[in-house]
């Protein structure tokens, strides 16, 4: 089988067991409603909710640790973890991703049933409620096109190999889980 380094990413049905996508769909649900989206972004067009650090998705990422290092392989150090509410005419930049999404999950909560699938080096990954695809962020090339439907809602837990050269950004280097690296500055 190998590691990821050898397969590059692979599409990892029911991620998530039924009772985690509704405790997670319920939670995306009502903090969208209620919209505290944290910053800008640069790769959406924004009319979306979305966080980093947040402490339930923070906490999904820790115990889906060992998952992660049996799908990978790899011995894992979890780095952060982002969730975005897609609405109508989102989109994803193509990228590759800093040093921190050395190994990365993108996993499928819900949508409207609109089929929006995430291309990786040009390979499009169909994701049902549940189902994640790993994937070497920082050497692939990943995106969206322009979203049709009415909403979406995806989450991506971050880890870096534990004997490799992104070890250093473990917790994203940060002190705490459950807290965005960009407002660090108003803890101290």
């Amino acid at each position: 089988m190998g590691t990821i380094r050898d397969f590059k990413f692979k599409k990892i049905k029911n991620f998530l067991n039924k009772e985690e996508i509704k405790l997670l769909k319920s939670y995306c649900i009502i903090k969208h409603r209620i919209n505290f989206s944290d910053f800008d972004h640069e790769q959406s067009n924004n009319r979306d909710t979305f966080f980093s650090g947040d402490p339930l998705m923070e906490s999904l990422m820790l115990n889906k640790k060992y998952l992660m290092e049996k799908e990978a392989g790899l011995e894992l150090l979890p780095t952060y973890s982002y969730w975005r509410f897609y609405s109508k005419f989102a989109d994803l930049a193509k990228h590759k991703d800093r040093p921190s999404c050395e190994i990365s999950v993108s996993i499928k909560i819900d949508s409207d049933k609109t089929s929006w699938p995430i291309f990786i080096e040009g390979t499009p990954i169909e994701l049902e409620c549940g189902d994640g695809v790993i994937y070497l962020g920082c050497e692939l090339e990943h995106w969206r096109e322009e979203f049709i439907g009415d909403y979406h809602i995806q989450t991506f837990l971050h880890y870096v190999d534990k004997n490799g050269p992104n070890k250093e950004w473990s917790m994203d280097k940060r002190d705490l889980y459950g807290i965005d690296k960009d407002k660090l500055l108003t803890w101290k």
